[in-house]
């Protein structure tokens, strides 16, 4: 059994083995081990020892229990889950970037993960005009069919949930604790919120565990790697959301930020990034015509709007939709396959149909649309 078809108990046990941190569990589940025997072989003798007495006398391994309350929490509810690759509702993006989580656990509507998704981060001391401008962009992004996922922080982070479920819209926090544990305490209202339809409370770290804050910078990842982009609303100097941004950059994410006052300090991050060639932005649609080679021409601007920014519009026919995730910028086939849910081989021959007929050409780095239908 390779690693994307083991189940819950089955990643349950490997993320308890004693001494297998996240990174390493990735890095090994990476090579698509077959089970049991492979992941024995590729284990640290400490690890597959332990891994061992619990394949053949549950009885006696001290996984057996921390396993067994893990799967009774998670079975507790409809709306908790335990996610992990090869799960339906495993986020692909997750995949591609260079640690990613090797389970993650989640309370909430897994629907919230459906539709493509922006990161909204920024300051925790955030001025009004920065709460305001959170919410304005969080609304829009919503009734634009766009996942606001943030980390449930004070501040940008908070307005900008809270805004996109308000517009009826969906919203995924990634937290540095328990995803049972509330923090800060003060959001006890919205993390009960995003547990309801449109909402869900995602993180790396087992029922229970406290907020620590070595967590949330790995954390940070995750909110990123999740995305399509990163807007920076924001943040200082020496912001924590400038580290989002860097890690956005290194995930090969768009990275995005709302320009401020030279006078307001909260403004000097977002500065700081558009000189380093962060992307301005004005709108939500300058954030959309960036983002058609991620999540769909079908969601960017509208028509006019598309036609004033050079974006094209979405297919006429529903015949192709492949063609809504292809733009001028190459997209890697594999990205093309997490984005639409196809299988290899069907996504190869519709692109390759394309191809025949002009309307798509194989370039170095992937794919790219080469004209509106």
């Amino acid at each position: 059994m390779p690693a994307a078809r083991l189940g819950s108990r089955e990643w349950l046990a490997l993320a308890a083995l004693p001494g297998l941190g996240a990174g390493a569990l990735a890095e090994l589940a990476a090579r698509e081990p077959a089970w049991p025997d492979g992941w024995l072989a590729v284990l640290p003798p400490r690890c597959a020892s332990a891994l061992r007495l619990w394949l053949d006398h549950p009885a006696r391994s001290p996984l057996t229990a921390e396993v067994e309350a893990r799967l009774a929490w998670v079975a507790e509810a409809d709306d908790r889950h335990l996610l992990y690759p090869g799960h339906p509702a495993w986020p692909e993006l997750l995949s591609q970037i260079p640690d990613p989580p090797p389970l993650l656990w989640a309370w909430g509507d897994l629907a919230a993960l459906e539709p493509p998704r922006l990161a909204m981060v920024g300051s925790r001391r955030a001025t009004r005009e920065g709460l305001t401008n959170a919410g304005a962009f969080a609304r829009e992004l919503a009734g634009r069919g766009w996942c606001v996922v943030s980390g449930m922080a004070l501040g940008i982070d908070a307005a900008a949930q809270q805004a996109a479920l308000d517009a009826g819209g969906a919203s995924v926090a990634v937290l540095g604790c328990g995803v049972d544990v509330v923090y800060p305490p003060r959001h006890h209202r919205l993390h009960q919120r995003l547990r309801e339809p449109g909402g869900l409370l995602l993180t790396e770290h087992p029922p229970g565990t406290p907020a620590r804050a070595g967590f949330f910078p790995r954390r940070n990842r995750i909110v990123t790697g999740l995305s399509c982009g990163v807007l920076v609303v924001e943040a200082a100097e020496q912001s924590g959301s400038l580290v989002s941004a860097r890690l956005a950059g290194e995930q090969g994410r768009e990275v995005f930020a709302l320009p401020g006052s030279l006078h307001n300090p909260q403004a000097r991050g977002c500065l700081r990034l558009i000189r380093q060639g962060a992307v301005l932005v004005r709108e939500v649609d300058d954030i959309l015509a960036e983002l058609t080679q991620w999540a769909g021409i079908a969601l960017a601007p509208s028509a006019a709007a598309a036609e004033a920014s050079g974006v094209p519009e979405a297919p006429a026919s529903s015949s192709d939709p492949l063609l809504r995730w292809l733009s001028g910028s190459p997209t890697p086939a594999d990205t093309l396959v997490g984005l639409t849910g196809l299988d290899v081989a069907e996504c190869q021959r519709r692109l390759l149909a394309l191809e025949l007929e002009g309307q798509a050409a194989r370039v170095a780095g992937g794919w790219v649309r080469l004209s509106a239908p």
